[in-house]
Order: C-alpha cells, then sequence, then structure tokens
C-alpha cells in the first residue's frame, strides 16, 4: 500500500509541485490544505502518513498546526517548509515536532531526501 501524504500550502503552484515530487516517488496525496485550520481537519479525516506543510499561511500557521497535530497524534510525521530558512524557524519547528525541514525554493532533491528520512 502506498504511504499517504497530506500537502499543506497557501500556494497553489506550491502545492502542484509538491504534488508532482511526492507522486513521482511512489506516494499518494490524499489531499491539499491551504491553511493550518484545513490541515486539521484532513489530517482527522485521511490520517496520513506524512504532511508536508508550510508554515507562512493564513488563520493558522504552520507552527501552530504542527504543535495541533502532534496533540491529535503524538506519533504523527511532519515536514515543514519554508522560505524562512532562519534559524530559529527551523529550531521552532523540530521543537515542535517536525522531522525534516526543507527551505524554499522548492528543490526535488532535497524533498526527496526528506521523505526518505522520515519513511527512512
Amino acid at each position: 500500500m502506498k504511504k499517504s501524504v497530506l500537502v499543506v500550502d497557501d500556494t497553489t503552484f506550491i502545492r502542484k509541485v509538491m504534488r508532482e515530487i511526492v507522486e513521482e516517488n511512489g506516494f499518494e496525496v490524499v489531499d491539499e490544505a491551504t491553511n493550518g485550520i484545513e490541515a486539521l481537519d484532513m489530517y482527522q479525516q485521511y490520517k496520513p502518513d506524512l504532511v508536508i506543510m508550510d508554515i507562512t499561511m493564513p488563520h493558522m500557521d504552520g507552527f501552530e498546526a504542527i504543535e495541533k497535530i502532534r496533540e491529535m497524534d503524538q506519533h504523527a510525521k511532519v515536514i515543514m517548509c519554508s522560505v524562512l530558512g532562519a534559524k530559529e524557524a527551523v529550531t521552532r519547528c523540530m521543537k515542535a515536532g517536525a522531522l525534516d525541514f526543507i527551505v524554499k525554493p522548492i528543490k526535488k532533491e532535497r524533498v526527496v531526501a526528506a521523505i526518505a528520512k522520515v519513511f527512512g
């Protein structure tokens, strides 16, 4: 059975690119969310094997969303991504339970490596 992935980003283009990379590598994208609130609803609905999530989004950012997802499921696997490559942002994500951090612009090899790291 294919591993399932939820893609969360407020930018349509980024979601499209991420979906293509994920699916090209044999995983199934169960859905796409545009903000943290949608991500929480979709996480409960699909219980995906992995969430790839942006930090900067309207309504609820990735920092708050990862904390709430991890409250729902302490074993949730989350990779965060953002143009915010600042050390503080990366550290905050890792402390919240992210397993990896991808700096935008999205590089296919980096996404593939992050997913491989999670599913090892």
